[in-house]
């Protein structure tokens, strides 16, 4: 099994990198996200990889990044979604936006990206909510998307009251996600909406 790739890219379009090591050139399909950033033709970079088999059909996946890498294998352990769909929503949004959107339960989120509707995502939120505030993806915001996720303590209610302002669970979500949990809801309100107003992504 491949772990990553380290070396010089030769090309690039909107979906995939090929990365040439040694003399070998390997084509991996990607995220968007991971598009804008390994550089151009001639820099070097490093993607964590994911062989993916299936009937007929062998690919390579790479990613810019572990927490990408996790996000990606998280979604495909999701019963309806493939390759392409875990690809259309990483493309979309960074995998801490993801989880917390799904810690918040935010599927409307979810359905911006190709591929993926209500049903769909809404079984993203249901299959995964219960792993994404321990996983890898979580990294540095993992306090937070666990008080969200169980739905309890002041960051919680600072939510719901963003929430009740008009703002979607997950941008509400995200604005106090990392502030200190035992801070007063006051507080956690007023700096969530001075985030938000100030174009929090």
């Amino acid at each position: 099994m491949l772990y990553s790739l380290k070396g010089i890219i030769v090309y690039y379009d909107a979906v995939s990198v090929a990365v040439e090591c040694s003399g070998v050139a390997y084509h991996c399909q990607t995220s968007l996200s991971t598009v804008t950033s390994v550089g151009e033709v001639g820099s070097e970079a490093t993607l964590y990889t994911y062989l993916h088999v299936r009937e007929g059909a062998i690919d390579l996946f790479g990613f810019a990044d572990k927490g990408e890498l996790a996000c990606f294998k998280m979604l495909l352990g999701v019963t309806g979604v493939g390759p392409k769909a875990a690809l259309a929503i990483l493309s979309q949004m960074s995998p801490e936006r993801f989880a917390l959107c799904v810690a918040s339960g935010d599927h409307k989120l979810l359905t911006v990206a190709q591929g993926v509707g209500p049903k769909l995502a809404q079984r993203i939120i249901l299959e995964l909510r219960d792993k994404v505030s321990t996983a890898d993806i979580a990294q540095g915001i993992g306090a937070p998307v666990a008080n969200i996720a169980v739905g309890s303590g002041n960051m919680a209610e600072a939510v719901s009251a963003l929430v009740v302002l008009g703002y979607s669970q997950s941008e509400a979500a995200a604005s106090v996600a990392t502030l200190p949990p035992d801070l007063p809801v006051e507080d956690m309100i007023k700096t969530g909406l001075k985030s938000l107003a100030a174009g929090y992504r």
